[in-house]
């Protein structure tokens, strides 16, 4: 059984930048993240990759074998991370059309809720964009409560309730064996947040629905000139739920003399989407050395980032010495609340569209602002390099 709340309550909340909040407060009250769907263009294969160079564990299964013949669903877990690789195995599948159009993307952003129904209710007469109304699915395990509303793009947000349900993950689904040796510890512990990409001209739009129809609050916001580079910029808001626990920072391109990362992805992925999703870590040197040994490739800074003297003042003390951050490429940051550790993949498949995040919180609550322009240089190099600076 995959036990959300459980996995949940043993997360440090202060991994994640959550903070103290009673949810029944809420008009929508979340308890957490229950998983993240993807479809791929190869579910075999894209699991093995997860499994090797992400130190993620296959536990469940499901497909043609369990009587369900359009697809193959593959569960992986670190943590409180939970993967769903989905691909077709026929070519009118939903994965397979989905997987022509975008290439390797997210489909559904799954959260787990105390009570489907009412938050369905709640988000439908605030104007969510109804995709699957509350239901119920059922196996020899018990039941799952189910409700889906969309968001930008086809990115879906599916709302659930497994606290009937005793089963591997969710119905349909057996327990499976891991795909290689787990590793003797875990790369990331929990989701800290999940980036969309919308169009220009989008992003409030996208900011107000999850304010109307969730009660998020817009935490933080990042304008042009904060998220910029000689050549190319982007905007940025960030809603969260009342814990803290559920980030959503949504980006828009922002005019510049050239095309900008947010632009790349919407013209590749062919429409907005999930462009990033940060993995939070309690060691990210150790988890930076594992991945990269794994053949994960990360995006480097320049040395004059680590050697700028303004910087190491206001950065002051970490853990590790800033040596031992530029050795693997490791941005850091401070704000009022503490410092942060941050770095990012690069894509993880052909299109140049979703790569991670691997995060190290300690106190900070924010998203290594000072960081932005070392990031977007770095961004900037890798475009070049495919022709689409």
């Amino acid at each position: 059984m995959v036990d959300t709340a459980n996995r949940s309550a043993d997360t440090d909340p202060g991994l994640v930048g959550a903070v103290e909040h009673d949810i029944r407060e809420d008009a929508f009250p979340i308890k957490g993240w229950d998983h993240v769907k993807y479809y791929v263009g190869n579910a075999r294969q894209a699991a093995h990759y997860y499994s090797t160079a992400f130190g993620m564990t296959l536990f469940a299964y499901r497909g043609p074998e369990q009587g369900y013949r359009e697809h193959a669903e593959y569960a992986l877990k670190s943590g409180g991370v939970v993967f769903v690789l989905a691909g077709g195995t026929t070519a009118d599948s939903a994965a397979s059309e989905h997987y022509a159009r975008h290439g390797d993307g997210v489909i559904e952003v799954a959260l787990e809720v105390p009570d489907v129904d009412k938050n369905y209710a709640h988000a439908i007469k605030q104007g969510a964009i109804a995709v699957e109304e509350p239901h119920d699915l059922t196996d020899e395990h018990g039941t799952i409560r189910r409700a889906v509303i969309g968001t930008y793009g086809e990115t879906r947000n599916v709302l659930i309730d497994r606290s009937k349900y005793t089963g591997p993950f969710l119905p349909g689904f057996v327990a499976a064996d891991p795909m290689v040796a787990p590793p003797e510890k875990r790369f990331f512990q929990a989701i800290d947040h999940i980036v969309g990409n919308v169009e220009l001209g989008r992003m409030r739009e996208w900011v107000e629905y999850y304010e109307r129809v969730m009660g998020f609050t817009n935490i933080v916001e990042f304008v042009e000139d904060a998220i910029a580079t000689e050549y190319s910029a982007l905007m940025s808001k960030v809603v969260a739920n009342g814990t803290r626990k559920i980030k959503f920072p949504i980006n828009e391109p922002a005019v510049g003399k050239k095309k900008s990362q947010i632009d790349e992805y919407l013209e590749f992925y062919g429409g907005p989407g999930v462009q990033h999703i940060a993995l939070a870590t309690s060691d990210i040197l150790a988890a930076v050395d594992a991945m990269r040994a794994r053949g994960v490739e990360f995006l480097e800074a320049p040395d004059a980032y680590y050697e700028d003297p303004e910087m190491r003042e206001r950065i002051g003390t970490v853990r590790v010495p800033i040596e031992e951050l530029q050795k693997r490429r490791v941005l850091v940051d401070r704000d009022e609340d503490g410092y942060m550790l941050q770095i990012f993949t690069k894509p993880q498949q052909d299109r140049p569209t979703m790569f991670y995040e691997i995060i190290e919180r300690h106190g900070s609550l924010s998203f290594g602002k000072g960081n932005f322009k070392a990031l977007f240089e770095a961004l900037e190099k890798e475009q070049a390099k495919r022709g689409n600076l």
